[in-house]
């Protein structure tokens, strides 16, 4: 029976587990908010908050038995500096899970781990790169028009087929579309 063993194995070694958490911790002090699967929410949630404790402490001791968990010093100065003075009135709990549902690849339970007291997060600028990277991505089948540049050159006889022949493959493109999401072309076979 496995009474009062508590802590939670996450599928890895002792040393990669320490490591892993230790990883989201700092990443949680960095960005103030971190998206993660529910079970690693919940397990970097108890470290997260023992780090804060010793925030709070403020003692070189504190610092040192921090930096001894997180090895990082960027980290660690400004749990000391930022963090911890945040959350001196408060008696623990300085950490927040927001469940967001399944993740699309594995259905894994994803969850955000936060702050409570935390300042300003701005996560909408990866969002923002993403759509401008779909931007550029349009704009790449239509170099592979220079196909169309050959037939003017075979084609001095006459000018208006080549117009009729640019829409009929942007006309085919759509329809395989509507064939494919919408089972729209039937009634065109």
């Amino acid at each position: 029976m496995r009474h009062q063993k508590k802590t939670i194995k996450l599928g890895r070694t002792a040393e990669h587990r320490k490591a892993l958490l230790a990883n989201q911790v700092c990443s949680l002090i960095e960005y103030q908010r971190i998206e993660t699967t529910l079970a690693k929410a919940k397990a970097v949630r108890p470290l997260a908050e023992h780090m804060v404790t010793l925030g709070k402490n403020g003692s070189i001791h504190a610092r040192r038995t921090a930096l001894a968990t997180l090895r990082q010093k960027s980290a660690v100065k400004k749990l000391f500096d930022d963090i911890a003075p945040r959350s001196a009135e408060r008696n623990g709990g300085y950490t927040r899970i927001v469940k967001l549902g399944q993740r699309k690849s594995d259905s894994a339970p994803m969850a955000f781990i936060e702050w409570v007291d935390m300042g300003g997060v701005v996560e909408e600028k990866p969002v923002e790169e993403k759509k401008a990277k779909r931007k550029e991505a349009e704009p790449k089948p239509k170099k592979t028009e220079p196909e169309a540049v050959k037939p003017k050159e075979e084609e001095p006889i006459a000018k208006e087929e080549k117009p009729a022949e640019t829409p009929a493959p942007t006309e085919e493109a759509k329809s395989k579309k509507r064939r494919w999401f919408g089972r729209k072309s039937d009634p065109e076979k």
